[in-house]
């Protein structure tokens, strides 16, 4: 690139004419639009909320139609879906009728790997709010989440069923369809006994058990989590799971697999090393801790985990991990990083075994 050239969109660096009057009017235009970038989830979110997907599921129709079907109003869900058309979750044809596009389709409710609560879940106050606290993290070096709602983020979601079940289902929602391919992508041992540390609703552990008959499993979490396991549900896993109520902060049920998938980035390194410690004391012989997270790779490209990075800064202690950090990690709780294994999804099999 020569000293000449200058920005034209976000994926470029401003060289030569940035100082100029035209570069500082494309850089303030810029600005101007990723600042409005929170709009698209917001749209997304109230979509979501009245159920408009549903609506499209036989086909296209006019925001008059879907405003009488969902008992919203017509002009203002008009510019929802004109919003959303312009990243492609809908689609406008030439008599004004909205349909869903390819992109759109898990934003229904009835179809595999919906993620309706999922978007339902991520754009809840409870994540929105202190997201826009990040001055706060900045200046005081803390989350966010306790200052706008005066309990931990975990206490909170604790405190009744309709409140957990915004973060509990929406979570479920958003690993469906990523926990077959995750547990494809790593090759188990032909027997044993798998702990999902952690493991919500089994989702993870569903999938394990359904593509290694030999194994047995364990869901390891609260009782008001297990409460809503799925595991009952599918007969050809029966007979080949238990669950076990318990906080991982105080021990963990022995095995010769321990699953931890997005638990590790809610916890800052102190918090990690205790758990990681009790995974230790509880591993048998032979056997592996896997730790499932975004990886951050290196270099600025885009990647999900820099996202998910800022969600954890602004509600909980933890953060996402590079592997030399969880290389140290693993260190600190008597454990050795042997390899990190990508799946198709956004997170990666972080495998450690005994030190």
């Amino acid at each position: 690139m020569s000293q000449d050239q200058d920005r034209t969109d976000g994926g470029q660096a401003h060289t030569g004419t940035a100082g100029t009057e035209d570069g500082l009017r494309r850089s303030a235009a810029f600005l101007v639009d990723e600042a409005l970038g929170f709009l698209f989830p917001a749209a997304l979110r109230a979509a979501a909320d009245v159920g408009v997907a549903d609506h499209l599921a036989d086909g296209p129709a006019t925001p008059a139609e879907l405003a009488a079907a969902t008992g919203t109003d017509a002009r203002n869900l008009h510019r929802v879906l004109r919003l959303l058309a312009t990243r492609g979750v809908v689609a406008e044809d030439e008599r004004g009728r909205f349909a869903l596009t390819g992109a759109g389709q898990a934003l229904r409710s009835d179809v595999p790997y919906s993620v309706r609560t999922a978007v339902q879940m991520l754009t809840d106050r409870t994540m929105w709010r202190p997201a826009g606290e990040l001055t706060h993290c900045l200046t005081e070096g803390t989350a966010a989440f306790e200052k706008l709602f005066g309990v931990p983020f975990f206490d909170h979601f604790a405190k009744d069923e309709r409140t957990a079940a915004v973060f509990h289902v929406g979570m479920a929602a958003m690993s469906d369809q990523e926990n077959a391919p995750i547990a494809a992508a790593y090759g188990f041992p032909p027997s044993g006994t798998v702990v999902d540390v952690g493991g919500g609703h089994g989702g993870l552990l569903l999938e394990v058990l359904r593509g290694n008959p030999g194994l047995a499993g364990v869901l390891y979490d609260r009782a008001h989590v297990l409460a809503g396991n799925r595991l009952a549900a599918h007969p050809e896993v029966a007979g080949r799971w238990t669950t076990r109520e318990g906080d991982f902060f105080a021990a963990v049920p022995d095995g010769d697999v321990l699953l931890l998938k997005r638990i590790t980035h809610d916890w800052d390194d102190d918090a990690c090393a205790t758990l990681l410690g009790h995974c230790r004391r509880a591993l048998r012989p032979g056997g592996r801790v896997l730790v499932l997270d975004a990886v951050v790779p290196p270099g600025n490209a885009p990647h999900q985990s820099k996202d998910l990075d800022l969600m954890m800064m602004a509600s909980l202690t933890g953060r996402e991990r590079t592997e030399t950090d969880f290389a140290e990690l693993f260190e600190r709780a008597g454990l050795r990083l042997s390899r990190v294994v990508p799946t198709p999804t956004v997170l990666s099999v972080v495998e450690a075994v005994a030190a």
